[in-house]
C-alpha cells in the first residue's frame, strides 16, 4: 500500500510517517501542502491519502474536493488528520469526501484502526 502524507509541518509529517511505519506500512511520500500533494498524485499512484486540514497554498479541504472531482481518484480513501475537532468541521470534511477523520493528537494505534477501515 502506497500512502501520501500531507501536512505543512515537517514535525507532523514525521509523526504521521512514524505512525504509518508502526502500523506496518513503509511505502509513503510526503507533501507540504495540498498543491504539492495534488501534483504528486498526477505522476504517482496512491492507495491512501492522509491529510491535514490547515495548510497554506491549498488546504486539506480544498485538496479533498480537488481529488473527489477527478474520476480517476474518486476511489482513493482519504483520512483527515487535524486539530479541527468540532462536529461542524467533521461533517464538512465528510461531506467533501473524507472517508475517516482523526483529531490530533493521536496514537499510532488509532491511525492503524482507521487505515484498517
Amino acid at each position: 500500500m502506497k500512502i501520501l502524507v500531507v501536512d505543512d509541518s515537517l514535525t507532523m509529517r514525521k509523526v504521521v510517517g512514524n505512525s504509518v511505519k508502526q502500523a506496518g506500512y513503509s511505502d509513503f511520500d510526503e507533501a507540504k501542502d495540498g498543491k504539492e500533494a495534488f501534483e504528486l498524485m498526477q505522476s504517482n499512484s496512491y492507495d491512501l491519502i492522509l491529510t491535514d486540514w490547515n495548510m497554506p497554498v491549498m488546504n486539506g479541504l480544498e485538496l479533498v474536493k480537488a481529488i473527489r472531482r477527478e474520476d480517476r481518484f474518486k476511489s482513493i480513501p482519504i483520512i483527515m488528520i487535524t486539530t479541527e475537532g468540532a462536529k461542524t468541521e467533521v461533517v464538512t470534511a465528510l461531506q467533501a469526501g473524507v472517508n475517516n477523520y482523526i483529531v490530533k493528537p493521536f496514537t499510532a494505534e488509532v491511525l492503524k484502526e482507521k487505515i484498517a477501515g
